[in-house]
């Protein structure tokens, strides 16, 4: 049998979360039926899809399709004073293109989906890379160490007309 004064105690802590649970449900029920409240539309789910942003205006404009990247590869406009990655690519009579397309690395690894045609030379900059050319229907993977230089694709000797297809940051 319990004492008077236990009795109490379990009363009382029984009252108290009896109370708390009242409240919790006051409070709900008066937020979920708010006009305001119920005529919001949850917010949506940020979901990376990793597309690169922008895309089809910098393919409108600079003539280089950027498909997909994790950020760690980005597009950048060229400066001889910066360490960047620089492609470089024939250019051709009355084709939006440029010469040199020049990207920035932001860390140690990164990918970087792109379709750039007729790319003859990659200089890797202060990090080695990794690129995959596109030639004839077969892929090649050329590396190139940190501050190298490749020929690719019509840059080297009988070397076949390539399009440029993944730069990755492999250190």
């Amino acid at each position: 049998m319990l004492s008077r004064a236990r009795r109490l105690t379990v009363a009382a802590m029984l009252f108290v979360t009896l109370g708390t649970i009242g409240a919790y449900t006051a409070t709900a029920s008066a937020l979920t039926s708010s006009p305001r409240l119920a005529a919001e539309p949850p917010a949506p789910f940020a979901v990376e899809d990793l597309n690169y942003p922008n895309s089809a205006q910098i393919l409108a404009e600079k003539g280089i399709k950027l498909i997909r990247g994790d950020g760690n590869i980005t597009l950048a406009d060229c400066d001889d004073t910066k360490k960047q990655i620089r492609v470089v690519t024939v250019v051709e009579p009355n084709v939006n293109r440029q010469r040199f397309y020049c990207f920035t690395a932001h860390s140690t690894s990164g990918q970087l989906t792109l379709e750039l045609a007729r790319v003859y030379a990659i200089d890797a900059a202060d990090h080695p890379l990794s690129a995959d050319l596109t030639a004839n229907g077969a892929t090649q993977t050329v590396n190139i160490p940190k501050d190298g230089y490749a020929s690719v694709g019509e840059g080297t000797v009988g070397g076949a007309r390539s399009v440029l297809v993944e730069i990755r940051i492999t250190g």
